[in-house]
């Protein structure tokens, strides 16, 4: 053993004396009693807090309301749960989205992936287009549009991290039936993904949509959608 171990080693020796043969009284080391110490506990399996790992469009869109309801940012807040929803975004992929990334003219937005996902192009729905452009009007004014501009910002101008949007869903969805599924970010993105593989888009398609280089990550969605067991029992 080194000398730097050996020290670190007797760092928590306690000593006693003992008497020499010679009648020399010397100090020996006693190792110290071993304190257990406790870590943190193991983090609870998402099964073992909730039922399932993603929401119905009606869930969504009682969050929506919930965040439109809180606060001066509602608007803000509900826009960025439309948008991960219905572009089946990481919470990652949301924060960091900017306006160069919206073509309100061609009516599409150009989602970049993290996690070594595949980017794509995706078409906007009416509904989204009018809440952005709300969002650019308001941002426009107070001069935060530029091309490099998080799109999803704070009211100091900063960018809304990802802590931030978590801690904003867990507020919107602590109310009415939402209270019991405990929901955070990726849920949206699980949303979108059973949302579209129920109304019966092609696989492969979806697997692009939502940027997965392995299908396999996009089965999952498949393998839950209602239409797969219609007609088994009949009318």
């Amino acid at each position: 053993m080194s000398s730097r171990k050996e020290s670190r080693a007797l760092r928590d020796l306690d000593e006693s004396t003992a008497e020499h043969e010679h009648g020399t009284v010397v100090r020996l080391p006693v190792l110290a009693r071993t304190v257990q110490r406790q870590g943190p506990p193991a983090r609870r399996r998402n099964k073992d807090v909730r039922q399932r790992e993603y929401l119905t469009p009606r869930e969504v869109e009682e969050l929506m309301q919930a965040a439109q309801a809180r606060g001066r940012n509602g608007h803000r807040d509900a826009t960025m749960i439309l948008v991960a929803y219905q572009h089946g975004l990481r919470a990652s992929e949301l924060v960091a989205l900017t306006w160069q990334q919206v073509e309100f003219n061609d009516k599409v937005m150009h989602i970049a992936r993290r996690k070594n996902g595949v980017p794509s192009v995706h078409p906007m729905t009416g509904e989204e287009m009018r809440a952005l452009r709300r969002l650019y009007r308001e941002q426009k004014e107070v001069g935060r549009v530029r091309a490099g501009d998080r799109v999803f910002q704070t009211e100091q101008g900063t960018a809304i991290t990802e802590a931030g949007f978590r801690k904003m869903l867990a507020r919107a969805g602590s109310v009415g039936s939402l209270r019991d599924l405990r929901i955070h970010p990726h849920m949206l993105r699980h949303a979108a993904g059973y949302k579209l593989a129920n109304d019966g888009r092609d696989t492969r398609a979806l697997q692009v949509y939502l940027g997965h280089r392995n299908i396999q990550h996009t089965v999952r969605y498949t393998e839950l959608a209602s239409d797969r067991f219609e007609g088994w029992w009949g009318k």
